[in-house]
C-alpha cells in the first residue's frame, strides 16, 4: 500500500469526521453535547440528527459500492447503481403503495415502515427475477438491455398510475421522490445496516473475481474465475445495496455513477481493493455534504446530487473527448 494512498485515505476520514460534527450542528435549533448524550430537552431532535448522519454513511457505503461494481463488471463508466431497473421498480412499487393506500388510515411510522417494506419487497422481486433471467442471457450487453425494458416499464406504469392518483397521492409520491433523510428511524437504520453489511459481503466476495474479469473472459476463465457465479454474486450485491437505499431514502443513487469517476481521478491507476476503499470514503464525504447543503437549503437530496451530479459527468465527458 502506498504513501499516497494511506495519506488520501487519512485525509478523507478527517473531512468525514469534520462533515460529521457540522451535520450533527446543522439544523433550525443549536444542541450542546447533553443533548446528544443525556436526557435533555432537545434529546428527541438530537437523535434524529445522529440518524441523519446515520443513514448518510451507510448510503455513502452503499451506492458508491453498487456503481462500482457496476462499472467494473461491465466495462462501462456511465454503468450506475439503477442500470438494473431495481431503482424503477422501488419505485413502482412504493408508487403502488402511495396510490392505493391512501384512503387506509394508519400512523406515520407504519406508513413510512410500509412504504419502505414496499420499495425493498418490490426490488427483491426483481432481483429473484433477475437472478433467473441472468442464465440465458450469455451476454453482459443483454442484462443491461433487459434492465433498460425494466425501467422503461415501470415507469410507463407509474406515469399512469400519476395520471389516476387523486391530489394528496400525488404529492406524497413527489415528496418521496425527492429523498428524505430526516425520516428514518433507529429501526429503519439497523435493517438498512443489515442490508448494507450483506451488500458489502457480497462485494468483497466480488472484487478478487472481477480483477479476473477485468482482464478478458477467456483470461478470466483461465485463472478459475466462475463467471457465471461472478454474474450472480454482482446481481445480489448491487441490488441489496441500491434497493436499501432506495427504500429508506428514495432515488437518490446519481452519486452511485459520480463517485467512481472522482476516485479514479485522485488515485489511478489503482487496484480494485484500493478504489473500492476510495468510493465508500468518498461517498460517505458527498453524502455528508450532501445532508448538509440540504439542511441549510431545505433542498432535496435527490436534487442536490443531481444539479452537482450533471455537470461533473458532461465535463468529464467533454475532457475525455477533447483533441
Amino acid at each position: 500500500m502506498s504513501k499516497k494512498f494511506k495519506i488520501l485515505c487519512l485525509l478523507l476520514l478527517i473531512a468525514i469526521l469534520s462533515a460529521t460534527v457540522i451535520n450533527l450542528n446543522t439544523g433550525f435549533l443549536s444542541l450542546n453535547l447533553n443533548d446528544f448524550l443525556g436526557e435533555a430537552a432537545n434529546s428527541q431532535i438530537a437523535e434524529i440528527r445522529v440518524n441523519r448522519v446515520l443513514v448518510m454513511l451507510l448510503a455513502g457505503i452503499s451506492i458508491p459500492t453498487s456503481g462500482f461494481l457496476m462499472q467494473e463488471y461491465f466495462q462501462n463508466p456511465l454503468a450506475g447503481p439503477d442500470i438494473l431497473g431495481i431503482t424503477s421498480i422501488a419505485s413502482l412499487s412504493v408508487a403502488f403503495y402511495i396510490f392505493f393506500s391512501y384512503n387506509i388510515d394508519l400512523p406515520e411510522f407504519l406508513q413510512n415502515s410500509f412504504l419502505s417494506l414496499s420499495s425493498i419487497a418490490g426490488s427483491f422481486v426483481l432481483m429473484l427475477l433477475l437472478l433467473s433471467m441472468s442464465k440465458r442471457f450469455t451476454d453482459k450487453s443483454h442484462l443491461i438491455i433487459f434492465g433498460f425494458l425494466i425501467s422503461a416499464f415501470a415507469g410507463a406504469i407509474v406515469s399512469l398510475l400519476q395520471f389516476y392518483a387523486e391530489n394528496q397521492s400525488l404529492k406524497n409520491y413527489v415528496l418521496w421522490s425527492f429523498g428524505a433523510n430526516n425520516m428514518v428511524s433507529r429501526s429503519q437504520i439497523y435493517v438498512l445496516t443489515l442490508l448494507v453489511l450483506i451488500g458489502s459481503f457480497m462485494s468483497f466476495k466480488s472484487i478478487k473475481p472481477l480483477i479476473g474479469n477485468s482482464l478478458g473472459t477467456a483470461y478470466a476463465q483461465s485463472l478459475g474465475v466462475n463467471l457465471d457465479h461472478l454474474k450472480l454474486f454482482i446481481i445480489i450485491a448491487s441490488s441489496l445495496l441500491s434497493a436499501s437505499v432506495t427504500a429508506f431514502l428514495g432515488p437518490v443513487l446519481f452519486i452511485g455513477i459520480i463517485v467512481p469517476h472522482f476516485c479514479r481521478l485522485i488515485y489511478n491507476p489503482a487496484k480494485l481493493w484500493q478504489q473500492w476503499g476510495l468510493n465508500m470514503l468518498l461517498g460517505m464525504l458527498m453524502m455528508m455534504l450532501f445532508s448538509i447543503i440540504a439542511e441549510k437549503t431545505q433542498i432535496p437530496l435527490n436534487v442536490i446530487s443531481s444539479l452537482f451530479g450533471i455537470p461533473v459527468i458532461l465535463t468529464m465527458l467533454l475532457k475525455q473527448n477533447k483533441v
